[in-house]
């Protein structure tokens, strides 16, 4: 399918005149029995190919981005895919994974990882004739396209969580518009639930406050009054990566939890899911793997799909008709061990195998059960299925099954496995050279087959660690010495979409589009593939225009050698492997056999092998012979990517021609490494071509209440009805039709507070509606005066809701000034005429009380300046209570500095004397008395003493002095959650401290990071960073290099860069800006001038806290996720 102009560039290729033999459709079809025989290439569908334009959309967030760039974030579709399987297919893979195709709805959703809909296919991906495109095109399409072409879908599922605007049938909160104009705005394409959001009044909701669109959503994830079912985990925020608790928190603000121990739930992603089975998908790649525990797997999941695809039916639907592959993503960004953090079930291979028998009948996931459970949110203690789970803590036992014995194949025991394989992340995320993972095949055995593991260098999440955020930029032949291993040893190979022509190396993956897509590693990669190119085979093809140098490119060539190579071997793909008897000449080597299949491999050069069984050798690379029946050598010229491949009784000569990496004797170059320019995409909507076609009615004005004797109200049908009715009260109905207004009179007759309702329908192409709202007749004169009592004028912060207004400015509102004595009593006052209803809240900026809701005449409160306000009667007041006084310090206690600090102090109430110490001792009336600002030239502790009325009060308050950085020294600094941290330096003069008498690392005032000064003599060294009982890096694997160079580490990111200091010139340019970090899991902002800034729980509480010139360490929030100025962060104190 082509809808626009393509540039076609150069002219025709033909490629793939070799190695016919080890191509043939027909022997290589036929033995490819399991998942092992395929090879794998990972698309991200909206971000491949656009093969139709009218569908192309802007995400709802970061629009003006995508617009800047022309670079839509659905932009790739089911079209583009089909239009360029030909292109995966001449690069030799026979297996296209794509990233997830259900619903979504969030922002940012191009990645389809935040479902909404689980039984239905996101319309964005598909084309559709009545939007204009040349032809529909569905989801089955493709699977259809991809099997009559020999190759294999994989779909990427999400089983763990939803995003956070609900879920059709678990949590219900919108339906969604099917016109693909308006996917771009979200109020347009999201039609919000009348009974749970209260209809369109829900877009009127603020995003910031006490009531915001979020919290409105967020109650029915979390809250077991809205949320009864237990269909979500509650767990909340408050989870670690390195416990098993990761298996029930939420791992982002729109990836929900789901309770998939909850049978209700479990059964219906499987039913949905089990229609992807069913259309003939071919195998499963599971999302986050690792926040589900095993036993769910085995209990809920695994089982499910395997009877789902063994129906015969359903398996004639798969290419081959072989078994149904499932493969997870267990997060495991841990190096030098296939246990992660020694804890097994934690790691990727615990999921091969099966669960202990009596636990899986312990676990009983009861959908009554769970809905007697009362779980508030933030319950951090597993119940029930939970519980059991996290029983499962015994180690699997020890496989041979990926190693030859005695030198052959034997027959695999498979009785233990669970039916579910894995990414192999502890080979990926130390894949930056072969010689990074050579020592984690030792620990094969922990998995029930690592044969069926999947491997790969770099993602859509991570390349390989510590620098594990951009993609792989470790040069071509690198990739070329990787590439080469990864097709011949263990493991079924996959390569992430554009690596064939090193694409975007060295950019950020993901940032959440803080940078443009076109400029991170999920950019669109269309322009690479334009032109034509026809497959006959994997391998073979002619090409023509941009798409034909793609495929002529060094690494790709590579690629396609190698993709022959694996495909003419079986013992390659699905056999064993031993290093014994095996010695490489600058390399590697190893043997693999798969029944009657043998293989002799040497990378990076030559090797010798011996105890090699009796037979005829051929290299299938250079097609030279070698008898075995010994000891075989083989020479190559050394080099990244050299290969050779002994291939016992093979008759078919030379498979592969020459190339750059993998040669017979010398380099062979073919079309280095392309280039192309993103011209951006013709057409795409954004949230300005959305047109309304929701049914319904609109009232002017809609409800509420009114002052004057009667109301004339103005009636008009949305844009989706074509006809409605109207009834006033009792009165007689009347009909409206599209293009036609109504109007009608309330209040004759009324008295001040009666109430009269005007009920509605309308009928239209998208189905019917109803609803009604009401007016109410209010007495002009009526005003609500909210009277407080307290010990300073607080703010007042004023709502009311249908409709929504903010009567006091946004938050914190505004302060209570006007003051007056009612009964002898001083009060603040603030009217609010003409207002039927209010709702409000009291705060002093940082702290507030809860919703006070539903005033509807004047009240009166005493507010005690924190949390905590208390409704009085007026006829019978509290008397005044004494106040306590509080001292004030600014810069505030836990402030670190340099050279010297100035701390002045302020008290409530004002006048009362404060006394004062600084040698640690408890102060009293006779201490020292404050009268000028305090100078601190050492680490002091200040404790401060003030009385009044009877009431007295000690505080403390810290100042600490670190050393500053000195010019032209070399230091390293520490980015991360770590306390109590020491570092360990050595190198080749020694140590410079024993390892438990490593020095402390000091908090930098300046950058709010861990800090330590190298000595002379150990600028050139590694350092080991100490803290929390752990280590980084782990044990057993070599320090950080320091080279001459300041260095930092980001512990979050798993980065070790050079530290470049923050400038004197940006320093003082940080008016407008502020140096936001979590240290230690406590919340630290460094800002420059004295200033007031909102801080959001992902609940939607709004905290106000007010800085201060330098280092201000926030420890009024409990531990969670908020949002800081734009920023999510995350407290684990």
């Amino acid at each position: 399918m082509k809808f626009f102009n393509k540039l076609l560039i150069g002219g025709m290729v033909a490629l793939g005149t070799l190695g016919q033999q080890a191509m043939a459709s027909a022997d290589f079809n036929a033995n490819r029995t399991d998942f092992r025989d395929e090879t794998i290439y990972f698309a991200m569908t909206t971000r491949f190919y656009d093969g139709d334009q009218k569908n192309n959309v802007c995400t709802w967030d970061k629009q003006e981005k995508q617009i800047a760039s022309k670079d839509p974030g659905w932009r790739g579709d089911f079209a583009g895919l089909i239009e360029k399987l030909d292109y995966i297919k001449a690069l030799g893979f026979t297996a296209i994974w794509i990233t997830p195709v259900v619903q979504n709805g969030s922002g940012i959703d191009y990645h389809g990882y935040h479902a909404m809909d689980f039984s239905k296919v996101d319309l964005r991906y598909e084309s559709r004739k009545e939007w204009g495109s040349e032809k529909d095109v569905k989801f089955q399409d493709l699977i259809d396209a991809a099997h009559a072409k020999g190759m294999k879908i994989v779909l990427d599922v999400v089983l763990q969580h939803t995003g956070n605007f609900g879920e059709t049938k678990l949590n219900p909160l919108f339906t969604r518009n099917q016109n693909i104009r308006n996917q771009a705005n979200i109020e347009a394409c999201m039609i919000p639930d009348n009974e749970r959001l209260g209809g369109a009044s829900y877009w009127k909701l603020p995003n910031n406050g006490p009531v915001t669109q979020y919290s409105t959503r967020w109650k029915y994830f979390k809250n077991p009054e809205y949320e009864p079912n237990n269909y979500y985990h509650h767990y909340g925020t408050g989870w670690n990566w390195d416990l098993p608790n990761r298996w029930w928190g939420q791992i982002a603000g729109d990836c929900v939890d789901l309770n998939t121990e909850n049978d209700y739930v479990a059964q219906y992603v499987v039913d949905c899911y089990g229609k992807f089975i069913e259309m003939g998908v071919d195998a499963f790649r599971i999302d986050t793997t690792g926040h589900i525990s095993p036993l769910t797997f085995n209990k809920q999941f695994i089982p499910q799909f395997h009877e789902i695809a063994n129906r015969p039916e359903v398996r004639s639907k798969r290419l081959n008709g072989i078994d149904f592959y499932m493969f997870g993503e267990c997060c495991q960004r841990f190096q030098g061990s296939v246990v992660y953090r020694s804890q097994p079930n934690l790691s990727s291979y615990f999921y091969t195998w099966k669960s202990d028998q009596s636990l899986l009948d312990e676990f009983n996931g009861d959908p009554e059960w769970w809905r007697q459970q009362n779980l508030p949110e933030g319950h951090d203690t597993p119940v029930g299925p939970m519980a059991v789970c996290e029983k499962d803590t015994k180690d699997k036992p020890r496989s041979n099954n990926v190693w030859m014995q005695n030198g052959q194949w034997h027959e695999p025991d498979y009785s233990q496995s669970s039916g579910f394989n894995v990414i192999d992340f502890p080979v990926h995320y130390s894949f930056s050279s072969v010689s990074s993972i050579y020592g984690l095949f030792s620990q094969d055995n922990y998995y029930n087959d690592a044969s069926f593991n999947v491997v790969y260098v770099d993602s859509h999440d991570y390349s390989p660690g510590p620098n594990d955020g951009i993609r792989f930029n470790g040069g071509t032949a690198q990739w070329a010495e990787n590439l080469s291993w990864m097709f011949t040893f263990r493991g079924i190979p996959c390569l992430y979409y554009g690596s064939e022509v090193e694409f975007m190396k060295g950019c950020v993956i993901d940032d959440g589009m803080g940078t443009q897509l076109n400029k991170t590693g999920r950019a669109y990669f269309g322009h690479y593939l334009e032109g034509d190119v026809k497959a006959t085979d994997f391998g073979e093809y002619t090409a023509s225009g941009q798409v034909a140098q793609t495929l002529k490119g060094d690494l790709a060539h590579h690629i396609q050698q190698l993709n022959k190579i694996r495909a003419a071997v079986p013992a390659l793909r699905k056999g064993q492997y031993t290093f014994d008897g095996c010695s490489a000449n600058g390399g590697w080597a190893f043997k693999r056999a798969y029944k009657d299949s043998y293989a002799l491999v040497a990378v990076n050069g030559g090797a010798t092998f011996t105890g090699v069984p009796a037979g005829t050798y051929t290299d299938i690379v250079t097609g030279k012979t070698y008898n075995g029946g010994g000891s075989i050598t083989v020479d190559a010229p050394k080099g990244q990517g050299q290969l050779r491949v002994l291939v016992k009784g093979w008759t078919g000569g030379k498979v592969v021609e020459d190339g750059k990496f993998m040669y017979a004797s010398s380099p062979v170059a073919h079309g280095g490494n392309p280039t192309a320019t993103d011209p951006g995409a013709d057409f795409f909507y954004t949230k300005e071509d959305a047109i309304d076609e929701s049914v319904g009615m609109t009232f002017s004005p809609n409800g509420g209440s009114f002052k004057t004797e009667t109301l004339t109200v103005t009636a008009t049908l949305t844009a989706g009805a074509t006809s409605g009715t109207i009834k006033v009260g009792n009165q007689s109905e009347m009909t409206i039709t599209q293009g036609q207004s109504k109007t009608f009179t309330v209040g004759e007759g009324m008295n001040y507070g009666e109430t009269v309702t005007v009920s509605w329908t309308a009928t239209g192409k998208e189905g019917n509606a109803n609803g009604s709202v009401t007016y109410k007749k209010a007495d002009p004169n009526a005003v609500i005066t909210i009277f407080c009592k307290a010990a300073s004028a607080p703010n007042l912060y004023v709502w009311t809701e249908n409709p929504t207004k903010k009567l006091n400015g946004d938050w914190p509102g505004a302060k209570m000034t006007q003051t007056t004595t009612v009964n002898g009593i001083n009060f603040y006052y603030m009217d609010f005429p003409g207002e039927e209803s209010i709702n409000i809240i009291f705060n002093n900026g940082s702290q507030q009380t809860g919703d006070i809701t539903g005033i509807t005449e004047s009240v009166y409160y005493e507010y005690d300046g924190g949390s905590t306000a208390t409704k009085l009667d007026i006829d019978n007041p509290t008397p005044p209570q004494p106040t306590k006084p509080t001292v004030t310090a600014s810069p505030a206690s836990g402030t670190n500095f340099t050279e010297s600090i100035k701390v002045t102090l302020t008290v409530k109430p004002a006048g009362t004397p404060i006394h004062y110490t600084i040698d640690g001792s408890q102060p009293s009336a006779s201490s020292a008395t404050y009268s000028t600002p305090l100078t601190f030239t050492e680490t002091t502790t200040l404790k401060t003493y003030v009385e009044k009325d009877g009431e007295s009060n000690v505080q403390t308050f810290v100042y600490t002095k670190s050393e500053a950085p000195i010019p032209g020294a070399v230091s390293v600094y520490y980015d991360g959650n770590w306390t109590d941290l020491h570092i360990y330096v050595y190198n080749d003069g020694g140590e410079l401290a024993k390892w438990d008498n490593a020095p402390a690392m000091t908090l930098d005032p300046v950058t709010g990071y861990y800090m330590y000064t190298l000595p002379d003599a150990f600028t050139t060294s590694n350092v080991i960073f100490k803290g929390n009982g752990q280590q980084h890096p782990g044990q057993g694997q070599p320090g950080l290099e320091v080279k001459g160079k300041s260095m930092i580490f980001h512990h979050s990111a798993n980065q070790w860069v050079e530290y470049t200091p923050l400038a004197t010139e940006d320093i003082n340019d940080f008016s407008n800006a502020l140096d936001i970090r979590v240290i230690g899991g406590q919340l630290v902002i460094y800002s420059k001038q004295q200033t007031t800034i909102g801080i959001t729980s992902l609940t939607g509480q709004r905290h106000m806290i007010n800085l201060y010139p330098g280092v201000n360490t926030i420890e009024t929030l409990a531990n969670g996720f908020y949002v800081v100025e734009g920023q999510k962060v995350m407290l684990n104190r």
